[in-house]
């Protein structure tokens, strides 16, 4: 008989937890797909492994009989991977990650799919447009606008944010609930063009005079000063959440303005298939985790 092991990982994950709902949500599926999945099984092996009722799940006389065996076949189908793994050099990558974003969820589950691999993050300025093509990381995950041409590199759309408005906390909208781009419309915005951020032209506020536009050199912080004061106001991906921990700057939901994207940026003609399970990994993680939503 073919076993299937991703099934009889199910089974016992569903074992362990004797509830089909705390299971999916462990396993990262839907519970229909689950319970779909382990009905598989069942008919695969002949017999019931589970009696369900509205009290709970339990292991049937079979399922018991079951239990240690599949957790042994699981036990050494994971050796046998690993001692595969072992008889070859480990592979090594960077993930890049461009300022704003926070993988380690992404990353953490990338290690947890390949553990004898070494893999790295390096958090990168927006400046910092040659890491991938100069071979300092081997992907990137980054907001569209990219600061560099793509001519070379495969651009994997992953997922979709909506945006935020920053604004002083003394604003007259820093306490809306959600504004939308008419609320704006005494501000001259003017988007970047290497990031999804958008800014306005700084103005005077009270006997204060408008000081000079955000410059090339200057700093997030630097920036984020002329929003604290007043002076200017900002759209920024509402994932990017470093400004939320000043108590001076209000960040309020944009209800009417395209969400900005984040990908993931490869070299064309790099075949690691470990870029591919970076992927499969965010995207994962991405459809059993609420998607950033104006709140």
């Amino acid at each position: 008989m073919d076993l299937d092991l991703r099934l009889v990982r199910y089974f016992t994950v569903v074992a362990e937890y004797g509830n089909f709902g705390r299971a999916a949500i462990g396993l990262h599926l839907a519970q229909p797909s689950l319970s779909r999945q382990i009905q598989r099984l069942e008919a695969q092996l002949g017999v019931r492994l589970f009696d369900r009722s509205p009290q709970g799940t339990s292991l049937t006389d079979a399922g018991r009989a079951f239990l240690p065996g599949a957790r042994t076949l699981l036990h050494e189908a994971e050796r046998a991977a690993r001692t595969a793994r072992a008889a070859v050099q480990p592979r090594t990558i960077t993930v890049g990650c461009a300022e704003g974003l926070v993988i380690t969820a992404w990353v953490q589950e990338l290690r947890r799919r390949h553990p004898d691999d070494r893999i790295r993050t390096r958090h990168l300025d927006w400046r910092d447009t040659r890491a991938l093509a100069e071979g300092r990381i081997e992907a990137l995950v980054a907001y569209r606008p990219l600061p560099f041409p793509t001519d070379g590199f495969r651009v994997t759309r992953l997922h979709e944010e909506s945006r935020v408005l920053l604004t002083s906390a003394s604003h007259h909208l820093a306490h809306e609930k959600a504004v939308s781009l008419r609320a704006l419309a005494d501000e001259e915005l003017v988007a970047c063009a290497s990031t999804p951020v958008v800014w306005s032209t700084p103005k005077p506020v009270g006997d204060r005079p408008a000081p000079p536009p955000p410059a090339i050199d200057d700093s997030y912080e630097d920036k984020l000063e002329l929003i604290a004061t007043g002076h200017c106001v900002a759209i920024f991906p509402a994932g990017d959440r470093r400004a939320a921990v000043r108590e001076d700057i209000a960040l309020v939901p944009v209800t009417d303005i395209d969400p900005c994207e984040v990908v993931l940026v490869t070299r064309a003609d790099d075949p690691d298939p470990l870029l591919g399970s970076l992927e499969d990994a965010a995207r994962t993680l991405l459809a059993t985790t609420p998607r950033t939503r104006a709140h």
